[in-house]
């Protein structure tokens, strides 16, 4: 049989979602629809599962319309779960990991948590610790809980939108859940304890096809029947597949977007700092990956920088002279300093300052977290951030090597999800290795006063 060459991808961002259609054999994106990811107001912020299942339909249907699909995939971001009941249908709404409402059972929680040690996931706030929001669920709603016959991770609930098909998937088990233990690939202490292990649905790989369009669906999208649908897996892990696929370990990966998510392979060995964000992911072939984080897309739209604003060399010169710093963290409460309150150390006075003073804040997280997770050789950059000049200089001067930018066409969270219909084929990727850089003085003493402020805050 042919390989898909057509792989339309729907990709549920915390932000934004979207649904992309990949030419595998040009290694092209060659279509793309896309919508806000707004949460709902109710008992809880919720997804608009109606809204998003509209778009991703509609989307599908106009991409076939317009260029033919083959097979089809899933990406989704972390911390979100699903409860069905025994028709398939929910019994609570999708609950938005940045509800705050499972804080007020952080002591009962914490009696019930595994340790660290037992699952790689870190003690998060609101509902980031899905176990914790499970948990919140359960206690809250007792009697919808009750009728839960499924808990199923947010790229398999798309799936079973589409197949009728259940399953789970162990790099959404493995993402800060308390879930998972992947040490020895197994449902964690807390899944037994509270008697949820019968409520998942058999595990598969992300890879794996869980069946064709539902043939009532398939029609009324106009799509012809049998097409694919691959398990799918979490957003992050989707952009390191593609490395995964065609680089020789160590490198890192920074997965750039609401959140930036440092991923490491073959680095160092590290000492997990679970008081930092540090965590272990688990990735497409199963493989734990240390792992560590902080909002840097939330914190650029905090502080409200012009992403536009054209910054001149003068600009640039007098917020590094003048110590023109943003310190962490942005938003309070996540990331390696989890505890501190951002704040700004002097006054931009031009848009162009401020943006590139958030470029710099930026950077120096990254730096952080790539110390954190014990990285080593290659440094790719994927999403947004790789288009930031001034963050990719200041991080090149910190690490010594220019960063790899990964190439839109090629790599990123929706061409990783695309990548599920290859297999374990080894994928050709564009691009050279880091490039060794002189380390610009001004931007070490810069990142020296940086670290020495931060770690007092």
């Amino acid at each position: 049989m042919a390989e898909p060459r057509h792989i339309a991808v729907i990709d549920v961002g915390k932000t934004n979602a979207k649904v992309v259609l990949f030419d595998m054999e040009a290694q092209a994106e060659i279509a793309s629809r896309a919508r806000r990811n707004q949460p709902l107001q109710g008992r809880y912020s919720h997804f608009d599962v109606d809204g998003l299942f509209d778009f991703i339909t509609r989307s599908l249907g106009e991409i076939q319309a317009a260029n033919g699909i083959d097979a089809i995939s899933i990406t989704t971001h972390g911390a979100c779960f699903a409860l069905l009941d025994a028709n398939g249908e929910l019994v609570l709404p999708v609950m938005d990991y940045e509800d705050a409402q499972p804080d007020a059972l952080d002591a009962d929680y914490r009696q019930l948590r595994p340790l660290f040690a037992e699952t790689g996931s870190p003690r998060l706030p609101m509902g980031l610790n899905a176990g914790a929001m499970l948990h919140w669920q359960m206690r809250t709603f007792p009697k919808e809980f009750a009728r839960a016959a499924s808990i199923v991770p947010w790229p398999q609930y798309w799936a079973y939108r589409l197949t009728g098909v259940l399953a789970t998937e162990a790099t959404s088990l493995g993402v800060h859940t308390d879930l998972w233990n992947p040490h020895e690939g197994r449902y964690s202490s807390l899944v037994t304890a509270l008697g949820w292990e019968r409520l998942m649905p058999d595990l598969r790989p992300a890879s794996d096809v869980l069946g064709p369009v539902l043939p009532e669906l398939a029609e009324k999208l106009g799509l012809p029947l049998g097409i694919p649908v691959h398990s799918g897996l979490h957003d992050s892990n989707a952009s390191l597949l593609p490395h995964l696929l065609s680089r020789q370990a160590p490198f890192s990966v920074l997965s750039t977007g609401t959140w930036v998510v440092t991923l490491s392979v073959g680095g160092r060995d590290i000492a997990y700092d679970e008081a930092r964000d540090v965590l272990i992911n688990v990735n497409a072939r199963g493989m734990k990956t240390p792992s560590a984080r902080f909002m840097g897309g939330r914190a650029f739209e905090l502080l409200e920088a012009d992403g536009k604003a054209a910054i001149t060399e003068e600009e640039r010169r007098r917020v590094l002279r003048d110590r023109i710093m943003v310190l962490p963290s942005w938003p309070c409460g996540s990331g390696p300093f989890p505890h501190s309150e951002g704040y700004w150390v002097g006054e931009p006075a031009t848009p162009g300052e401020k943006l590139y003073a958030v470029s710099l804040y930026l950077a120096m997280m990254a730096k952080v977290t790539l110390d954190l997770v014990g990285a080593e050789g290659d440094v790719v950059v994927e999403g947004p951030f790789a288009v930031n000049r001034d963050f990719l200089d200041m991080l090149a001067s910190l690490t010594g090597h220019y960063p790899v930018v990964g190439e839109g066409r090629l790599t990123g969270t929706s061409f990783g999800a695309a990548c599920l219909a290859l297999g374990d084929r080894t994928l050709p990727l564009d691009g050279a290795p880091s490039e060794v850089v002189e380390p610009d003085p001004e931007h070490l003493a810069y990142a020296a006063a940086w670290l020495d402020l931060a770690g007092k805050s």
